[in-house]
């Protein structure tokens, strides 16, 4: 078993984990924010992180109507910018939690009057240290450059925000069932991506709404696991200039959850199957996910099930997934 399969097999315990040791912390932070909302978030974050903190973006804007964005490090740790925060909310999301541009960032965002949170797995470190709140990630250690545990409970962590920001005991009870859903989704197994994906050398990952960046986390691993030139997409912005790559030798992998999208996630790979396009489509009747009580949580299950079956790919293309040619597990950027 290779490390990347071992460690994505870990994650329904490691969201436990984070939840139950962060429980008390998150309650505190969701009765703070209540009381004096931010009017705007950014998010300090790089690579797999920085999906994940695009996820927290969609759930926010959808559910608190509050403009949250992934500002790019370098506009302070390269060009100095003075950063005009007061009142916001900066949320750091870092594995390592130690690259300079995102400490630069957050470090920054503090001074410019924001509310600094950290998402970090390794708790000594510069950005759990600086930050004023640090809820601990608890995933445990990565041997595997492709991060996978982590990644997932960083999806968990920023849902948990919200769901306690809006106070919204549905979504609380649908996070505490999320390991036994994560659970589930290693069970599901996706023979026809794994087919698709084997033979390939350009693909789509799709997505909409809180799926996208779960597309593009798909994407991400399908690069540096498997070697696959993979690029992610909207569902509605595939539909414009990319549709002209579609076609036999170019597959697509959609990921589709029950929300308020699929209506117009159906009739839009209705129209790229007409032009022959290799759709394979999780969710929406066809591959098999595990379902939350909260569809905006489906992506986090379909990740569980994604990074499975990459795995699988890179093993059939006789790579090895957790030592990518030219990757390091921490890179430190500035």
């Amino acid at each position: 078993m290779s490390y990347m399969e071992q460690e994505a097999r870990e994650a329904p315990a490691a969201v436990a984990r984070f939840l139950d040791y962060n429980a008390k912390a998150l309650i505190e932070l969701g009765a703070r924010l209540r009381k004096a909302p931010p009017p705007l978030i950014i998010s300090s974050a790089r690579g797999s992180s920085d999906n994940a903190a695009g996820y927290f973006k969609y759930l926010t804007e959808i559910l608190l109507g509050v403009p949250c964005a992934s500002i790019g490090a370098s506009v302070v740790s390269v060009y100095g910018a003075q950063l005009k925060m007061t009142g916001g909310l900066c949320l750091t999301i870092s594995q390592s939690g130690k690259s300079p541009d995102i400490v630069a960032l957050q470090d920054a965002a503090r001074k410019a009057g924001a509310l600094t949170v950290a998402l970090v797995n390794t708790e000594d470190s510069l950005a759990a240290h600086n930050a004023d709140i640090c809820l601990p990630l608890r995933a445990g250690p990565e041997l595997s450059v492709a991060a996978t545990k982590s990644f997932i409970v960083s999806l968990v962590a920023g849902a948990a925000i919200v769901a306690h920001w809006l106070g919204d005991q549905s979504k609380i009870r649908a996070l505490q069932t999320l390991p036994q859903t994560l659970e589930k989704a290693s069970l599901i197994e996706w023979p026809q991506l794994v087919s698709l994906a084997v033979k390939a050398e350009s693909l789509y990952v799709l997505g909409r709404g809180p799926a996208l960046p779960i597309a593009a986390e798909a994407a991400l691993k399908l690069k540096e696991t498997c070697a696959i030139h993979a690029e992610a997409y909207s569902i509605a912005e595939v539909m414009h200039g990319p549709l002209e790559l579609l076609g036999k030798d170019f597959p697509i992998l959609a990921l589709s959850p029950n929300d308020q999208s699929l209506h117009f996630s159906t009739e839009a790979f209705e129209k790229m199957r007409k032009i022959g396009a290799d759709l394979v489509v999780a969710g929406s009747g066809g591959l098999a996910i595990a379902e939350t009580s909260e569809p905006l949580f489906d992506p986090i299950s379909m990740i569980q099930t994604a990074y499975l079956s990459i795995e699988k790919v890179a093993m059939l293309r006789r790579r090895d997934p957790d030592r990518p040619r030219l990757l390091k597990k921490v890179t430190e950027t500035v």
